[in-house]
């Protein structure tokens, strides 16, 4: 089958690749029908995250229909179509148990092989998902398909972004980083009750999906991004502050932008060997700092229920559609943020 997989930093290909099969009993293999480039995708592309091995199928947003079940499979049928997170879960353990499923004791990451061991991604004709009947949901009727895929990643992880910082009615949040997860986590904030959303990014286009989301866009090319969310904060700063970049800069950022007592909430995947602040600055300001891999298994269900309710505009983080082949086009377009590439979607059945 084809699949899009990593060579090197700046070189993944459409090459053909082993079929998956049924290995473990709990297992299910899903037909492609959209997948998705992510922003973490980026971090293995640009060589910032390293230990993947060459070869490895890429990609953990997916949508598609179950084409073969496992023995011991009993929610999960034939024909079903499915969404996941990107990572899958058991949904028994301690973690699980407590709602933290992106830290399931056999948690594996779609995309993510290192010497030998891990899950091949779906960026793909099909894949092979394990745990199947705890980590896979059904896809909701009525609910767009691009829509819908984005609950396993980007949606849950902006939205989560947001309720771990406690974003409480009238709140002052600042979102650093318009990517597709600092986009959702604009959302997030609103729909907690946020009273103003300072969004901060220069790339015009994100700015303007902000704006149309509700939030007041900061240029930072153009402008202090620090005094001008003070400006309008009486010089206190940000109640929370959501890090959506995955980078020190953005983290000392997001330190000069909180207002003293407030959350810095850290989706982003960081990959910098120390980390950007000093205790005394978090000391200094009594700062709350939260990080860590969103557990969007646990809150899948609750967010695919609710964008069936249809009051989440979502297709707009989508600005180009790629048939599979043209992947290396797609993630070029989206490093480099060309001709305007917000979210690249892969389709692939179109040719």
């Amino acid at each position: 089958m084809q699949a899009v997989t990593f060579l090197a930093p700046y070189r993944v290909a459409c090459a053909e690749v082993a079929e998956p099969r049924l290995e473990l009993p709990t297992d299910v293999v899903v037909q492609m029908e959209l997948a998705a480039i992510c922003g973490s995708d980026l971090h293995v592309y640009r060589g910032v995250e390293v230990g993947l091995d060459a070869g490895t199928t890429l990609g953990h947003e997916f949508l598609g229909r179950v084409i073969a079940v496992g023995a011991a499979v009993q929610r999960v049928r034939v024909g079903d179509r499915v969404v996941a997170p990107f990572s899958v879960h058991c949904g028994a353990c301690f973690f699980c148990q407590r709602g933290l499923t992106s830290r399931c004791e056999q948690s594996q990451l779609f995309g993510w092989v290192a010497q030998g061991r891990g899950l091949q991604g779906a960026q793909a004709e099909r894949v092979r998902v394990p745990l199947a009947d705890s980590s896979l949901a059904p896809l909701p009727v009525g609910v767009p398909d691009a829509v819908a895929l984005l609950a396993g990643d980007v949606l849950g992880t902006g939205f989560l972004a947001a309720e771990h910082a406690g974003v409480q009615r009238g709140d002052t949040v600042a979102v650093l980083g318009l990517g597709p997860i600092g986009l959702c986590a604009v959302l997030g904030a609103r729909d907690l009750g946020a009273g103003a959303v300072f969004a901060i990014d220069s790339v015009p286009e994100r700015l303007e999906l902000a704006a149309r989301y509700g939030a007041v866009p900061i240029d930072r090319s153009a402008q202090d991004a620090v005094a001008a969310v003070r400006a309008r904060t009486g010089g206190r700063g940000a109640d929370v502050v959501i890090e959506a970049v995955g980078h020190p800069d953005a983290s000392v950022l997001a330190w000069q932008v909180a207002r003293c007592g407030g959350v810095i909430s850290a989706p982003g995947v960081h990959n910098e060997p120390q980390f950007a602040l000093t205790p005394g600055q978090l000391y200094d300001k009594n700062l709350c700092y939260r990080a860590g891999r969103a557990p969007v298994g646990a809150a899948m269900p609750r967010l695919l229920a609710r964008l069936q309710r249809g009051d989440l505009d979502l297709a707009p983080l989508f600005s180009h559609r790629l048939p599979l082949a043209a992947a290396a086009d797609g993630y070029a377009l989206f490093d480099q943020k060309k001709a305007r590439c917000t979210k690249v979607l892969l389709e692939p059945r179109r040719s």
